[in-house]
């Protein structure tokens, strides 16, 4: 191996990573809030895979009560997207939504690891897999999904965030191994919804029936 071979590319000649993409926005982000609109047009190409899984990934961590709902919304509306095969667009009431500088860097600082570490494990591979097509019915699950997280059932959250986070992190890489690794979290995500929300109904049927 040469000396130049063992050299590192520079920057200008490889593609960002999507941990560096994020990184760098919040370090030069200018101002006390970040939009959700700015996201979508900081990400560029990525912008629908890169935004699921920022609105996904908080859910994961401990959250106030309520939040699920809240980024359920905008993760409801680009997954839809995504199963139309239209470019990324937000309206207003959900582009002009916004957080915190600093909310945002905690978002960051608590997905870096995770995102250095998959990127180490994510390649372009097994292509009829995040195929056009493909990428369509990934959009119907991750719609699905994000349905799912938005409903008011405690801790029901968790897996189908981790289920979209994998999902979108195969599409940013066109891994195909990776969209099986997204489906089988997906499986046990709606058994996970599933037995929250009957768990959910049998303590309310016995509250109910001990109550008279």
């Amino acid at each position: 191996m040469t000396a130049e071979a063992a050299l590192p590319v520079p920057p200008s000649r490889r593609q960002q990573s999507f941990s560096e993409l994020l990184q760098q926005i919040a370090d030069e982000h200018q101002g006390d809030r970040v939009g959700i609109g700015d996201l979508l047009h900081a990400m560029q190409g990525r912008a629908i895979a890169a935004l699921l899984f920022i609105f996904a990934f908080p859910n994961i961590l401990p959250t106030p009560p309520g939040l699920a709902a809240i980024l359920g919304l905008p993760s409801i509306y680009l997954s839809f997207q995504l199963m139309l095969g239209t470019k990324p667009w937000l309206p207003r009431f959900i582009a002009d939504r916004s957080m915190t500088i600093e909310a945002f860097r905690n978002i960051v600082r608590r997905a870096t690891p995770v995102l250095s570490r998959a990127e180490g494990l994510l390649r372009e591979r097994w292509a009829p897999l995040t195929s056009p097509l493909a990428q369509r019915l990934l959009g119907l699950l991750c719609l699905t999904l994000s349905i799912a997280l938005s409903l008011p059932i405690p801790l029901g959250n968790l897996m189908p965030s981790a289920a979209i986070c994998v999902i979108a992190l195969a599409l940013l890489e066109r891994d195909g191994l990776w969209v099986l690794l997204g489906l089988a979290t997906s499986v046990a995500a709606f058994a996970w919804v599933g037995g929250m929300a009957y768990a959910l109904l049998k303590s309310a049927i016995f509250v109910v029936m001990n109550a008279f």
